[in-house]
């Protein structure tokens, strides 16, 4: 019994230190170009099942995480609910089936992920990973707020392969992007907005967004006031986290695209 136990344990050291520092997630390159690729880390369920696909949560962060160092990741959003334990899935509303979460969280150098980078993610994680394309979910605070605004109006190609997003207190959009709303309405693009009582920039930022999206199209917009500034929002990525019996996992499996986006060839 005691060379079962050593044996058990050995093997649990010896996938900690496989994982690394970066446990549960595993630090991967992830193409942006051709030449270029950038750090991220990636989340993949344990229990995962052959020929079964899941779910994409793509998740950026802010600007006092950039730079060259993948643990600061942990620091906040959805890859802190992971470091501490969180599962990051939900029951869908629609079909009440359990989905599981792939996530990927890229980190960038400086500010956070451009818009122009986010295809190309997105083509090389469908490649790599057994992603259902017809869930693909944005999610980012702050500076990551400002890349998941500006990749869902971007250009065409790339808002028909999001099916819905969580913006949590947005930098503001260059004008370009704030003139594109409409790549938002005429796919469909739900987007359910945080933002503090007290952070006024920022609550104007996404007064904006929601007028530019109401502009095109009615109901695609979801606001969540809370007591602060420009902070808290683990408070809203941990799964405890509940409006109108929801937590953000659970509402954004409520949206997927009727068709399936192939990995584009690059």
């Amino acid at each position: 019994m005691m060379l079962g136990n050593v044996l058990a344990l050995a093997m649990t050291l010896t996938a900690a230190l496989q994982d690394g520092p970066y446990a549960p997630m595993k630090k991967i390159d992830i193409k942006v170009t051709q030449w270029q690729s950038r750090q991220a880390l990636v989340y993949t369920p344990e229990g995962m099942v052959p020929g079964e696909r899941y779910p994409l949560l793509l998740a950026f962060h802010g600007r006092s995480i950039a730079g060259t160092d993948p643990a600061k990741i942990f620091k906040e959003g959805v890859a802190k609910q992971i470091k501490e334990g969180r599962k990051i899935e939900g029951v869908s509303k629609t079909d009440g089936k359990l989905y599981k979460f792939i996530v990927v969280a890229p980190l960038e150098e400086s500010w956070s992920t451009p818009p122009q980078n986010v295809n190309a993610m997105l083509s090389d994680i469908i490649k790599r990973y057994p992603i259902d394309t017809t869930r693909i979910y944005l999610t980012g605070y702050s500076a990551g707020g400002w890349s998941v605004e500006s990749a869902k109006t971007h250009d065409d190609a790339l808002s028909s392969r999001i099916a819905a997003c969580v913006t949590m207190s947005p930098a503001s959009l260059d004008t370009p992007y704030q003139k594109r709303f409409r790549l938002v309405a005429a796919h469909n693009i739900h987007t359910w907005y945080f933002v503090g009582t007290n952070d006024d920039y920022f609550r104007d930022n996404i007064k904006r967004n929601m007028d530019s999206t109401a502009r095109y199209a009615k109901g695609l917009t979801k606001l969540t006031l809370y007591p602060g500034a420009h902070c808290c929002w683990s408070s809203f990525y941990t799964p405890k986290y509940r409006e109108n019996g929801m937590n953000i996992y659970e509402w954004l499996l409520q949206y997927k695209k009727t068709y399936a986006i192939k990995p584009k060839k690059r």
